[in-house]
């Protein structure tokens, strides 16, 4: 982790040309603003200035002028630069004029839910694994709608023609520090996924978000495009983005369990940040995404699933979200979700161990279901008590 003055000496030693200040709207997308080195000082201690009101969910015209301060901790280099041109990058922390936080700063966000959980003796690791479409795109480089191959799940070479699509985006992640799991062909045509070991819960969100811009970069110099939408082909197999979460207790009491309990009553309220687009409500319910609030042992058909894993490894599975998530949000509201459960001690419900793909209707009419629209998602949101508890700023109403 580097400091503010061991980031002016890198600057200064590694010839430096071009700074990166990123950040993410209420939706997610990355945003930056790009500085020389000349003045980052004056970023770490002024901040940079930007009109908020032209950020979707910010704030309007009145008062608009909002500050970037950069974390020192959180420098990588972007890697797809020459050593000539070299180009480093850091998240940022957003304030107003007068030195306050900004309520919306979805990574200021989540840094109060983890310390939330921390003052009440929890600690959790994310991890996350993407998926993702390669598209070819047209002779004006738009994406279209034909992909890189006809692969399906873990196919191999000649087959899978986006081994090195995947292999480059690996690496260049190790480059900056990240190091994923695994990836693989996933099953739809040009589908891929690519995987990363848990870690703590900031860090993880951040990683998300670096990771989502160095596949569409990387995509691009291949003259392809990386989809990361819910359902970017209707017969096909929709996008994921499965979260893993392990659980510790201080106290070495067992926690997981009620923890996973919060998350399963508080479901319905969070859907509308964990799938964020109309077409998200087309992929839960069907190739392997789940549509019931459940869970169960390593069963796939489930929202939560505990994958066969030992001590260290042990950890729960929530595979409804998908990629276009805000991932701050998303990683916030489940630790807020989860610790209800452990402050009022829920006790679990039992598992359902059978698939959900295929029960007969005497089973699923029984069971209680994800909103099944978007609409109905953030109908949910707008009533939700938890986040009217821990996170009213971005309360839908």
């Amino acid at each position: 982790m580097y400091r503010r003055e061991e980031v002016l000496s890198y600057c200064q030693e590694e010839d430096v040309s071009f700074i990166r200040l990123v950040f993410c709207d209420l939706a997610g997308r990355q945003k930056n603003i790009s500085i020389l080195p000349s003045e980052l000082e004056r970023a770490f201690e002024y901040g940079i200035s930007f009109d908020a009101s032209a950020i979707d969910g910010f704030t309007d015209e009145v008062k608009s002028d909002l500050f970037l301060i950069p974390d020192p901790s959180t420098l990588s280099v972007v890697p797809w630069r020459s050593v000539q041109d070299r180009v480093i990058m850091m998240f940022c922390n957003i304030y107003h004029p007068d030195g306050t936080p900004f309520c919306r700063d979805s990574r200021m966000l989540l840094k109060k839910a983890v310390e939330f959980a921390k003052e009440r003796g929890v600690s959790c690791s994310f991890g996350s694994e993407f998926e993702f479409y390669l598209f070819e795109t047209d002779e004006n480089g738009y994406p279209t709608r034909t992909p890189l191959d006809r692969a399906g799940y873990m196919d191999s070479t000649p087959e899978d023609r986006g081994e090195n699509v995947r292999r480059n985006i690996c690496l260049t992640l190790s480059e900056m520090g990240i190091q994923p799991e695994s990836s693989h062909h996933e099953e739809g045509p040009g589908q891929n996924e690519i995987d990363f070991r848990y870690g703590d819960t900031l860090t993880a969100a951040d990683n998300a978000v670096i990771f989502k811009s160095v596949a569409q970069n990387i995509a691009m110099q291949d003259g392809l495009y990386a989809d990361f939408s819910p359902k970017p082909l209707a017969r096909e197999s929709g996008n994921g983005l499965h979260i893993n979460v392990s659980v510790k207790s201080s106290q070495e009491k067992n926690v997981q369990d009620p923890f996973i309990e919060g998350v399963l009553r508080s479901m319905r309220e969070i859907t509308a940040y964990l799938n964020t687009m109309p077409q998200s409500y087309l992929r839960l319910g069907e190739k392997k995404a789940p549509r019931y609030i459940t869970w169960s042992s390593e069963n796939r058909s489930q929202l939560i699933r505990i994958p066969a894993a030992k001590g260290e490894y042990r950890r729960f599975e929530l595979r409804s979200p998908d990629p276009m998530t805000n991932p701050y949000l998303a990683y916030a509201l489940i630790l807020y979700a989860g610790m209800e459960g452990v402050q009022n001690n829920y006790r679990l419900r039992k598992p359902l161990d059978e698939n959900l793909f295929k029960a007969a209707p005497a089973v699923t009419s029984q069971l209680d279901v994800l909103p099944a629209t978007l609409e109905e998602a953030r109908l949910c949101a707008a009533q939700s008590e938890l986040i009217k508890r821990y996170m009213p700023e971005i309360l839908i109403g």
